[in-house]
């Protein structure tokens, strides 16, 4: 099975069209004020037009209300929500319900203790995403390019598929993969030249990078 390439956190036109060219297999938008990726509920109905089914659309929320979800999917109609807050079990069961969109849970990580919860949301949601644990002063939990200790996931036993990201760049990206064995990759400030501004340059490396990672394990496979 291919690697999953997501870039999150994409604001511009320019910048999207980059990614999509480039292969990535989902495209993330971020409806989270406090974050510099921010998007408006315009803006991120027209970046939405435009991806035209080339790549799955992500919707990333941080603890939204059903109002906010409502206006996220008449704007954006997004594929997937990615919840990157502190949704509880039984709120995703509602969002999914109401919604009727596949759930991407986010789950901090600095110690195994963090991984205690994976149970709960492994009966509900559809997809784990491993994030860095961001620190308890920030205005945000997550986009801050910070990676947790990725050996914490080397003896994961998940059924459910799951991806990594905090601090992915494509130098590091190799790494992540081969010691997580994580199904994908999700980049945000790690193809950033500042803070929410995308480089259209990085944002290939890092595909190009992701996608010579899992070719390199399958030939290691058939060897």
């Amino acid at each position: 099975m291919s690697l999953l390439v997501k870039i999150c956190g994409l604001s511009t036109r320019e910048t999207l069209e980059t990614a999509l060219d480039a292969g990535a297999d989902m495209v993330g938008f971020v409806f989270f004020p406090p974050s510099p990726r921010h998007v408006s509920l315009e803006l991120g109905r027209d970046l939405g037009r435009q991806v035209k089914r080339r790549a799955l659309k992500v919707a990333l929320t941080v603890d939204a209300d059903d109002a906010t979800l409502d206006n996220i999917m008449d704007a954006l109609s997004p594929d997937i929500l990615q919840l990157h807050g502190k949704e509880s079990v039984a709120r995703l069961r509602d969002i999914k319900q109401r919604f009727g969109r596949p759930v991407m849970k986010a789950v901090p990580v600095a110690t195994t203790a963090d991984l205690a919860v994976l149970p709960g949301y492994a009966e509900v949601a559809d997809r784990i995403l491993f994030d860095a644990r961001a620190p308890k002063d920030a205005t945000r939990p997550g986009g801050l390019g910070a990676a947790f200790d990725w050996h914490l996931l080397e003896n994961l036993e998940l059924k459910l598929p799951y991806m990594v990201s905090g601090g992915l760049d494509a130098h590091n990206v190799a790494e992540a993969v081969r010691v997580t064995r994580a199904g994908g990759v999700d980049v945000s400030s790690g193809v950033e030249s500042a803070s929410g501004l995308k480089d259209p340059e990085m944002i290939k490396a890092f595909i190009r990078a992701a996608r010579a990672t899992k070719d390199a394990s399958q030939e290691l496979s058939v060897r």
